[in-house]
């Protein structure tokens, strides 16, 4: 496909398909239909060299569109972004038609005032301040996006930003991170009228533009490391091998399947000050697990915890609490629920997340359950100081996976007698 070049007010000399890759072509030629551009790409894939092209095109082609370029560090803006738009001028021959000014960091087209403004995210609060003396700010890039907090984070900067004006272009470029739960991975999944989701690699771009050497280190570590090579280079979402739960399933639950839980487990992990108050309800059935609904918070007394369940309507069932707390289960019986300690043992906690990675599937309402939703789904083995992965479980922000194993214990045990059962036979 051919492109459909994009000729400013000024005259610039050089072919696009010099400077962009012909897997942009499409982007290219789609620039005036869509909004919001999501760019993934693995090492080397020049998506960073496309958007850049993009944003200095643009602006002097519309003589009341400014830019605004982002990381979310800061410190980083002027060894990467910044070098890439001043790359980009000299590369489309138009560097004399810009005053660059590293110092603030800064890039001003000359004609006009037209601004390229480059900011850290550091401190969002700080970037509703972001004006511009002249036109409107059109062009917002997110570079490495993947740094960045979450999609709220991004909301709340494109809320200060895309004012003032009827067109606006959003780039956001990023290597998709290994975990497939990551928040980006997550919402390049979600389906928009004015959204464009691309995907490129270091094998769409010329040879000649990124070097012999370049490919032969793609090769080295193809051979090396291939899970590493598919993430780093073909940008796939591989997993970073400490994923502890592999066989979760995010989504709502609905009320039809809620009607035919008839075994409903209940599960207390205490806590107070430093840690949250937890009561997890849950079916168990045929090697699934459907994880339905929570209580999740810190500074709750006991009364409160217990008209908390209460008012949950499963207050009837019983409920197997952290036995570390004799005194909070008494007072909790005495509230009128239901409860006994877990009975533990020295290697209760393995054996129950064995188990739950054992499970065909363990479906989490993203709706009722947001805190087991995210700690199980970002539960992953911690790396020593070589960067090997550790063999133990980490014991932290794993409030709701405890109380889920309490709520299991009679299953965890009963498969765990059937093991050692087995083995004796065998013998």
């Amino acid at each position: 496909m051919s492109l459909s070049l994009t000729i400013s007010r000024e005259t610039i000399v050089q072919n696009l398909d010099t400077l962009i890759a012909p897997s942009f072509y499409d982007v290219h030629n789609a620039i005036e239909d869509y909004t919001h551009f999501w760019l993934c790409g693995g090492r080397g894939s020049t998506k960073s060299s496309f958007v850049s092209i993009e944003i200095i095109l643009g602006i002097m082609k519309n003589p009341d569109t400014n830019a605004v370029v982002l990381r979310k560090v800061g410190m980083y803006l002027k060894d990467s972004v910044f070098s890439q738009l001043q790359w980009a001028v000299e590369k489309l021959g138009v560097a004399d038609k810009w005053e660059i000014k590293p110092s603030v960091p800064e890039m001003i087209f000359k004609k006009t005032g037209q601004k390229i403004l480059f900011r850290g995210a550091d401190k969002v609060q700080k970037l509703k301040s972001t004006k511009v003396a002249y036109g409107y700010i059109r062009y917002i890039w997110y570079e490495e996006l993947d740094e960045f907090k979450g999609m709220a984070e991004i909301r709340s900067i494109n809320q200060s930003m895309m004012r003032g004006g009827k067109k606006f272009t959003v780039f956001y470029s990023y290597n998709p991170p290994a975990n497939r739960r990551n928040w980006v991975n997550r919402e390049v999944l979600k389906e928009r009228d004015d959204m464009l989701v691309h995907k490129s690699t270091y094998l769409d771009v010329p040879k000649a533009w990124l070097g012999e050497q370049f490919f032969l280190e793609a090769e080295y570590l193809k051979k090396l490391h291939y899970n590493r090579y598919c993430h780093e280079y073909l940008g796939e979402v591989t997993g970073t091998g400490g994923e502890i739960f592999s066989n979760l399933e995010i989504r709502p639950i609905s009320s039809e399947e809620k009607k035919t839980f008839d075994n409903i487990k209940c599960g207390v992990d205490f806590g107070f000050a430093a840690d949250p108050f937890v009561y997890i309800v849950c079916y168990y059935h045929n090697n699934r697990l459907f994880i339905f609904d929570e209580i999740y918070g810190k500074g709750m007394t006991n009364r409160r915890s217990a008209d908390n369940i209460l008012k949950k309507g499963y207050g009837n069932k019983m409920i197997v609490c952290d036995s570390a707390e004799p005194k909070s289960i008494q007072d909790l019986r005495e509230f009128g629920l239901r409860v006994r300690g877990a009975r533990k043992g020295p290697d209760s906690i393995e054996y129950g997340i064995k188990f739950l990675q054992g499970l065909e599937k363990i479906v989490i309402d993203k709706i009722k359950c947001p805190n087991a939703a995210r700690e199980f789904s970002q539960y992953e083995l911690e790396r020593d100081t070589d960067g090997e992965f550790k063999s133990t479980y980490p014991d932290k922000n794993n409030h709701t996976i405890d109380a889920v194993r309490y709520a299991l214990e009679d299953e965890i045990e009963g498969r765990k007698a059937r093991v050692i059962k087995r083995s004796e036979l065998d013998l």
